[in-house]
Order: C-alpha cells, then structure tokens, then sequence
C-alpha cells in the first residue's frame, strides 16, 4: 500500500473532524468524508495506471477499485438515511387531483412515499455509474452495405443462392426461415447490440441512442427511448425554476418519454422471451425491461458481482412501480379514459403498510440471495467488499462492523495477506465516519477494528499517523496510544519520543495520563524480561555484564514522567522504583545513570514522606558510592618519584576525600537508611529494601574499613577510626549486624577477618596490646 495513502486518508479524517458537528458538511456530495475519500483512491488508481509500476500487483489495483466503488455507495445512500425528508403528496393524492398526471410525476411520488424504493433507485443509480463503459464497435458507412449489395446483385441477376435475406427491413431475419446476413453485417450487428446493452447496463441511455443513430438503425433508437417514463411540463405540479425554465430552448417539445409505455413494456418483454431472436438481441430487451419473466435472460448476461446487483435491483424496481401504478389505478396514461372513469382504488393505511412490509422483507431476502450468487469474473460473492456493500444496502453496518471485528479476532484475515491492510484501513475510517454522522458503531468491535489499523500504521512506520487514530478509541484511546509509546522505548530517541507524547494533546488526548500510562506500561513490560530478584546476592567484584532490554526499559520508563513538570509526583514514585530493582540486581553503574536521568526538582517534593524519603536516601547512596570511587583514583595516584609538594598535595587530597568516604557512611549507617515499617508500602518494596540493605551495608562497611587501615601508613590516626567503626556495627540501635545474614552477600565473618587483620596491624609499631591504638 501506498504511503501517501496513509497520509492523505489521515489529512482528509483531520479536515472532516474538524467539522463533525456539522452534518451537512460531512455529507456533501462534493467535500464530505466520503467523496473525498473516494477521490482518493481514484487518484492512487490513476497514479498506478500512469506509473504502469510493476511492483503493483493486480489484486491491489482491484481492491482499490472496490474501495473506491464502496465509498461511493456510501455516499449515495447515507444523506437519504441522516436527512429528514419532507412529507410529499402520494401518488394517491397525484391522480385523486388530476389523473392525467403524468407517469414520470407518479414514479417521483412513489420514491417520496417509500424510502426503500427511492434507495434502490439510488443503488441502481450508482451501479450504472460504476460500470465500465462498453467499446463501441467500428465506424459504420451504412445500414447492412454488404447485405445490400448482395441482394442489390440478386435483383439484378434473379439468383440467390448465397443463402441471404431477400428484404432489408430489420425482421427480415427472423421472417425468412433459414436466410442470414452478410458475415460483416451480421458480426457488426452483434458488436453493436452487446455495445448498446454495455450501455443501458451504464445508465447511458442518451450514449446507446446515440450509437444507434450512428449506426444507421434509428429504429434501435426508438426502442431504447421507450424506456422513459413519460413527462408532460403543462401537467407536472413540480415548481417551476425559473433559471431551468429559460434554459429550455423554444422549440423543445412540451411532453417528453413513452405514452403508451405499457404497451411497450410488453413487446419487450415478448422479445426477450423469443427463442427465434438471437442471444444477444434478447439480452437487450431483458435489460430495457426487466421484469421477473426476463429475469432468466437478464441474468445470462451477468458476468460480475455488481452485475448480478444490479439486474436483481433493476428487476425490483421495475416490479414495484409497475405494481404500485396498477393497483392505484385512475391514470390514463396506464389504463386510458376507462381507468379515469373508475378512479383511484382506495386502500386503508394499515393495508398499505401491510404491503409495504411484505415488500420490504421481500427485498431483504431477495438481496440476501445474492450472498452466494455465482459469478463467471471478479471477485466472488463472498469477497469483503462485496460483503460490505451489500451490508451497506441492507443497512445493517453494525453488523457489518461486528463480522469484520470477528474474523480479525479469529484469525481470518491473515496479516499477511494483501488485503489486510486496505480492508483494515476502509473499516478503520467507516467506524470513524459513521460515528462522525451519529451512526451507532458497536463500540467492541469498533475497538478491535482500530486496534488493528493501528498495528498496520505501525508496520507501516506511520508513527506521526497514531495519536490521531488513537484518540478515536474513547476510554481506550490513553491505553493504546500509551502502548504505542511503549513500542518506540528502545527504537527512538529522547526527541522523536517527547514529539511523539506531544502529538497525544493534538488530538485531544490527555498528555499526562498518556505519560503516567506509558511509563506503567514500559515498566510491565521490563518486569516480563527481568528475572526475579530473589536467590542468592550479586556479587558486586566481578565485571557487570552488558545491559539487558529490560533493564534499558526501565531506564527509559522514567523518561515518559519526566518530559512534563505535572507528571513529577508520578515520576517521583518511578524514580524510586526503578533504581530499586536494579540497584538490588547489583548493577550499581546503571542505577547510577538512571537517577541522573532525573530533573533536581525531584528533590524539592516532600509528599508523601516516604516516597521523598526514599529517593533521597538513593541520592545519599550513590553520593557516597562516587566518593568511593574517587579515593581508588585518587589512591591510584600516588606512585614513585613525587616531589615533596606534589606528595603534600596528593596526602592533603588523599586525606579529604577518606574523611568525606567516612563521615558520609557513617551518616548512612546511623539514619536507618532505607529501613520501612511492615505496614508502609507492599510486602514486594520491603523485601527489595531489605535486599539492597543486605548488599551494600556490608559492602560499605568492609570497603570504609578497608580504606581506613590501607592509609594507616599515610594517616596513622584512621587505624583508630577503623576500629571505632566497629562500635557502630555492634551498635544495637542501628541493627547493622543484621544485614550481614544472606546467602552470597559479604558475611559477619568476612568483616570480622578484617578487624582481626587490623588489630595485627595494630602491633607493627610494638608491643603485645591490640587496643593500644585506640587511645593514641
């Protein structure tokens, strides 16, 4: 499919819902929803042709095809259904008034007085619009030129012997038994009256009266002509427009169509019906009169779906005004002075409607039929597009909507398929447009339909094109625009990601619902991959491994809370989340980068308690974490051959940055840091608290341990402080000893090696007293 599609199809949605409360607009015949949209696919079809791109398959020309057709129809049958027509007189009420009302007057009524008929009329109309135009035979030079001078030479030599008609008038064939016309003639009569039925299967009467003129048979002509319905200005009780009326040239005539219609339909009828006609010719006759005793006839020459449509609704049509007229009675120009003198039969209204009901279902089940008709071209009966026109027609759009929904939930519309996305991208924007006229849309299936364009315009990398087709979702619009959002965590960046949260409030989308539900989201989906944190503990010595894509969704998920400063109540909560799982993964880098992705605001918010206290306690940690690693490169620094200032300023720095390491752990140990109450918060974030507690207070302790007995020898008083370190630890106030007790962590025993290694440290200057130290 096309991008330019995509794009254009959105273009025309955004114009149109800028209007949606304005019906008139959204159903014009010009600019609303659906002759612009059909325009469009007219358009890609002409683009296609002009390209002739071989990349273009003939299964996707062909669903364009139908897509355009089927907004067409909607466009011819919907304003009917949404505008309130006005009540007219009945045709009852035509001829009590004057029964020399004319037939085309009485035909017009009777589409005023029922709507299912008007829209018949309206469907035949845009079948014939939609039917391709026949090729018109060769130029012709005269009526049967080669019979005539075949027969010309037989007048002159009196034989016959080649077997052709004797006479030149059009029945000559079927009088003369056994006698034909020239080959040339006869293929040229053949090519003309399938030309002349391509026609009037167009609705092109004018075009095949024309054609018949051309061809030197205006009797052909006559014949056609006798279709219309006749019309008389002098007798009409239409209003006159003046601007029509000046129009009309002087010499035109004042009554126009067949007076005797009647009779006319019945001699079309009888040639339909004789064997002795050619095929051909009989197809002509069925289709100027289509009746249920042509129908066998009529339906021989349907080749395609809409053909079958089309000479089915045609039959009925013809059916209903010639019933309707009939049983009215009155009107001379149907039953001459003699149906005047008997008058208009009455009917009550409970028996017209009666029969109106009866008709109706009649039309439905006849129309239903056609759900499993044959045809010898095209796409079948059960094709998607045939489906959902002939739904369209039944007025039944809900139903509609809701069997499409089925067959995406079902699996039979395969994604794979070329048809998906054009049939997912014309029921996306039919849900939309019937909603944008008041058409009630089952709201599930609607749901599932948008759903899955929403997946095509991602497949398609149609990202700018998803917030607008998201908001139609309603309650669901801040759900699934969030899981798009969700979708693009890893693939884009911070920019592309901010544009794309920016668009939910261009399309009336709540920003920071989108943003809180992004963020839950990714979160969800990070937690799917990471595994549980439970078993023995990291080991913070060896080498990290490489970030995993969980682990960079998570990192990404505070992302979404931060672009907005109204969402920095929900980022807050975020920001406490995530460096807690990953900092009790043991991946202290990553959680270092994560809470520098956090705005310093966050720091300034002080509700709820617990929820600042914690991110501030991470804030203290990862401080003293950067301290930590600033005395190893520092330590790194001093190396052989310094100068005595150089060594005094290094010893100086040295010396600052272990008093910083001490005074911030020993800050930590005594503040209960990340200490909670069972009943604050979930038994999860206390598990995690207690899990990173017993990761890294030992790892503090033994690490400000081991700092302050390796620079005994630079600062001899820090042996002293290494050993008063200890009173902290045993300390039951601050229960630091409890934190040394799970499996794979530092334990007890690893610290109190440590002591002991720094109480033998404490005999190098002399003598037997370990605690000599202490009060030095």
């Amino acid at each position: 499919m096309s991008d330019a599609l995509f794009r254009s199809c959105a273009d025309v949605l955004s114009i149109c819902q800028a209007s949606k409360d304005d019906l008139e607009a959204l159903l014009d015949p010009d600019d609303g929803f659906a002759p612009r949209l059909r325009r469009l696919c007219r358009d890609q079809l002409e683009e296609y042709e002009e390209s002739e791109a071989d990349e273009v398959g003939g299964e996707e020309i062909e669903l364009l095809r139908l897509e355009e057709n089927t907004w067409g129809l909607l466009q011819a049958v919907m304003p009917a259904r949404k505008t309130e027509i006005p009540v007219k007189k009945t045709p009852r009420d035509l001829l009590a008034e004057n029964p020399y009302t004319p037939t085309a007057t009485l035909a017009q009524a009777l589409m005023d007085s029922s709507p299912l008929f008007a829209e018949l009329v309206v469907v035949r109309e845009w079948l014939q619009d939609t039917a391709p135009l026949p090729p018109p035979p060769e130029a012709n030079t005269g009526y049967w030129k080669f019979t005539k001078h075949s027969v010309m030479q037989s007048l002159r030599t009196g034989n016959n012997r080649d077997g052709l008609v004797r006479e030149m008038d059009p029945d000559a064939v079927n009088r003369e038994e056994g006698k034909i016309l020239a080959s040339d003639d006869a293929s040229y009569d053949r090519s003309l009256v399938q030309a002349l039925y391509g026609y009037i299967r167009a609705g092109q009467l004018e075009e095949a009266v024309e054609l018949c003129r051309k061809a030197y048979q205006p009797w052909r002509a006559a014949s056609i002509r006798g279709s219309l319905l006749f019309t008389w200005r002098a007798l009409s009780t239409k209003p006159r427009d003046e601007e029509i009326e000046e129009e009309v040239e002087e010499d035109s005539p004042t009554w126009q169509g067949n007076r005797n219609r009647k009779l006319w339909k019945a001699s079309c009828t009888r040639a339909a019906l004789n064997p002795s006609l050619s095929e051909n010719e009989r197809i002509l006759y069925a289709a100027l009169s289509p009746s249920p005793q042509t129908s066998t006839v009529l339906k021989s020459a349907c080749r395609t779906w809409e053909d079958h449509l089309w000479a089915q609704i045609s039959i009925m049509c013809e059916e209903k005004e010639t019933m309707e007229l009939t049983k009215l009675g009155g009107s001379f120009w149907e039953g001459s002075v003699e149906a005047v003198e008997k008058g208009v039969k009455e009917m009550s209204a409970a028996d017209e409607e009666r029969e109106e009901e009866e008709w109706i279902k009649e039309v439905t089940e006849t129309l239903e039929s056609l759900k499993g008709v044959v045809v010898a071209e095209g796409p079948p009966a059960d094709h998607a597009f045939h489906f959902s026109q002939l739904y369209i027609i039944l007025n039944r759009t809900s139903q509609l909507l809701e069997a499409f929904a089925r067959g995406l939930s079902d699996g039979s519309y395969g994604r794979d398929t070329t048809e998906y996305a054009p049939m997912c991208r014309f029921f996306a924007h039919l849900c939309l447009y019937l909603q944008m006229i008041d058409v009630i849309v089952p709201p599930i299936a609607t749901q599932i339909i948008l759903e899955s364009y929403l997946q095509v315009l991602e497949d398609a990398g149609q990202r700018d094109l998803i917030a607008m087709y998201a908001s139609a979702l309603g309650d669901n619009a801040v759900e699934r625009y969030a899981m798009f959002l969700v979708s693009l965590a890893l693939s884009a960046d911070v920019s592309e990601r901010r544009l794309a949260l920016t668009r939910a409030k261009d399309h009336g989308l709540d920003m920071e619902r989108v943003a809180i539900t992004t963020a839950e989201r990714t979160i969800e989906k990070a937690f799917e991959v990471l595994p549980a944190l439970k078993g023995p503990l990291p080991s913070l010595i060896a080498l990290p491994p490489a970030e995993t894509e969980g682990e960079l969704f998570l990192l990404r998920s505070i992302e979404w809370t931060t672009f907005l400063d109204s969402t920095y109540d929900t980022a807050l909560e975020q920001v406490n989340l995530t460096p807690r799982i990953i900092t009790a993964s043991g991946r202290i880098q990553l959680a270092q980068r994560l809470l520098e992705m956090a705005p310093p605001d966050l720091a300034s918010i002080s509700e709820p308690e617990d929820r600042a206290t914690e991110y501030l306690h991470y804030r203290q940690f990862f401080l003293i974490w950067e301290t930590l690693e600033k005395v190893v490169v520092c330590q790194s620094a001093h190396v052989p051959g310094l100068t005595k200032d150089e060594n005094a300023t290094w010893l100086a720095e040295y010396g600052e940055l272990i008093d910083q390491a001490h005074d911030q752990i020993t800050k930590l140990l005594t503040s209960e840091w990340l200490v909670t109450d069972e009943q604050s918060g979930s038994e999860r974030r206390r598990r995690e608290l207690v899990r990173i507690r017993q990761i890294y207070i030992p790892e503090l302790i033994i690490r400000l341990h081991s700092l302050l007995v390796s620079s005994r020898n630079f600062i001899p008083e820090n042996l002293k402080r290494a050993f008063e370190l200890v009173n902290v630890v045993a300390d039951s106030r601050y229960r630091i000893y409890e934190d040394f007790i799970n499996e794979g962590g530092r334990k007890m025993s690893d610290y109190l090696g440590a002591v002991r290694q720094a109480a033998l440290a404490g005999l190098e200057g002399g003598g037997s007293d370990p605690f000599r130290v202490l009060s030095m």
